[in-house]
C-alpha cells in the first residue's frame, strides 16, 4: 500500500506541471497588459517598461515559465502579487480556509442527503417517493449555482430576514452558500446511489441473504450498500473538485473572501501570479482528494487492496 501511495504522489508531479503550463499559457495569451492594469493608463512608457523588466514580463515565454517552475520547486516561491505586493502564498493561505470550509460543508450536506435519498429511492422503486426524489434531483441538476444562490438570498434574506446574505463567519451565514453549492452534488449523488443500489439488490448474493432469513435492514445497509459504494465514492471525489470550481461563483454571490473570489478579482486586474498560484493550489487539493478516494477503494473492496501489495 505504501508503495502505491508513493507511486501515486510521484504521478502528481506531471499533473502539476501540466496544469501550471496550461494556466501559464492561457494567461500569457490573454489580451491586456498587466503593467498597464497595475500602473494605470496615466503611467509613462518608461514606468511601464521598468515594471515589465522588474517582473520579467519582457522575457520569452519559456524563460518565464521555467523561472516560475524552478522557484516554485526549489524555494516554494510562487510569486508576489502585482497589486498588494504580498507573496502569493500568503494571499492564498489567507483565502483558502474559507473555500475549503465551504466545499467540505457542501460535500457533507450532499453526502448526508444524497446517499439516503438514493437508497430509499432504490428500495422503493417507482413509488411516489422515488418519483418526487428524481424530479427534485433533475431540478437541482439543471439549476445553475448563481441562480439558485440569488433565489435563496431573495427568499431567506430579503423577504423572510431569516439568514444573512453575505459572509461566512457564523453558522447562520454558512447555510445559504452551502445549500446553493451543494444542490447539484446532491442530485448527482442521489442518482448514482439509486442506480448502483438497483444493480446490487438484484444480485444473487442479496437473494441468498434474504433466503437465509437476514433482516431487510441488514440486507440493505450492510450487504447491498457496502458493495454499491464504490461508484458513489468515485462520484463524491469528482464532485469535490466540482465544488471547488463552483465555489468561485458562490463566493462572488455571497461575498465570501475565499480563493475563488480572490481569483476572480485577480483575473480582472491581470494579477497573473495570484491566478497561477490559486489554480495550482486548487489542482493540488483536487489531486490529493482523488488519492484519498483511491485509498477508500481499497478499504471497500479487498480485491483492490490485494492489487496494491
Amino acid at each position: 500500500m505504501l508503495r502505491y501511495v508513493v507511486r501515486r504522489i510521484l504521478f502528481l508531479i506531471p499533473v502539476f506541471l501540466g496544469v501550471t503550463f496550461c494556466v501559464f499559457t492561457l494567461l500569457y495569451l490573454t489580451p491586456g497588459d498587466p503593467a498597464r492594469m497595475v500602473l494605470g493608463d496615466l503611467a509613462t512608457e518608461k514606468a511601464v517598461q521598468e515594471f515589465r523588466d522588474k517582473e520579467g514580463l519582457n522575457d520569452p515565454f519559456l524563460v518565464q515559465f521555467g523561472s516560475y517552475v524552478y522557484k516554485a520547486a526549489t524555494k516554494g516561491d510562487i510569486g508576489r502579487s502585482y497589486i498588494t505586493k504580498r507573496p502569493v502564498m500568503e494571499e492564498i493561505l489567507t483565502a483558502f480556509p474559507y473555500t475549503i470550509k465551504l466545499s467540505a460543508l457542501s460535500m457533507l450536506i450532499s453526502i448526508l442527503i444524497g446517499i439516503p435519498c438514493g437508497i430509499l429511492s432504490a428500495i422503493r422503486q417507482y413509488s411516489i417517493f422515488d418519483v418526487i426524489t428524481m424530479i427534485f434531483a433533475m431540478i437541482g441538476l439543471s439549476m445553475p449555482v448563481f441562480w439558485l444562490g440569488l433565489l435563496l438570498i431573495l427568499l431567506f434574506s430579503v423577504q423572510l430576514h431569516w439568514l444573512p446574505s453575505s459572509g461566512f463567519d457564523t453558522w447562520q451565514a454558512m447555510i445559504l452558500p452551502s445549500l446553493a453549492l451543494s444542490a447539484q452534488a446532491i442530485s448527482i449523488i442521489t442518482r448514482m446511489t439509486r442506480s448502483s443500489m438497483l444493480e446490487v439488490i438484484r444480485a444473487d448474493y442479496i437473494r441468498t441473504a434474504r433466503a437465509k432469513g437476514q433482516k431487510e435492514s441488514v440486507v440493505i445497509w450492510v450487504h447491498a450498500l457496502y458493495n454499491a459504494l464504490i461508484p458513489v465514492v468515485t462520484v463524491c471525489g469528482l464532485q469535490f473538485g466540482v465544488l471547488l470550481a463552483g465555489a468561485i461563483l458562490t463566493e462572488s454571490i455571497f461575498a465570501i473572501p475565499g480563493i475563488g473570489r480572490l481569483m476572480v478579482e485577480s483575473i480582472k486586474m491581470r494579477d497573473y501570479p495570484v491566478v497561477q498560484g490559486g489554480v495550482l493550489f486548487v489542482a493540488i487539493t483536487f489531486s490529493l482528494v482523488n488519492l484519498f478516494v483511491d485509498l477508500v477503494y481499497a478499504y471497500l473492496d479487498p480485491r483492490i487492496k490485494a492489487q496494491y501489495k
